[in-house]
């Protein structure tokens, strides 16, 4: 059986799981399951995201790139 990669990059179809503006951040929670946060959401609630987070995959970095 082959299997197939995935890319797991953010794109525009990405919504943050609190407003619904562009995700940047994806936050695999240790319970299962992941959450989709803006960079503005995820800079106010990083210290309790980084809690629960058994990974988090951050793009914010995007946002400054030429």
């Amino acid at each position: 059986m082959t299997e197939l990669a995935t890319d797991t990059t953010l794109t525009a179809v990405d919504r943050c799981d609190r407003c619904g503006a562009q995700a940047y951040l994806r936050v695999y929670l240790r319970s299962g399951g992941e959450l989709l946060f803006c960079a503005h959401h995820a800079a106010a609630h990083r210290d309790k995201l980084a809690e629960v987070a058994s990974r988090i995959q951050d793009e914010t970095s995007r946002l400054s790139a030429g």
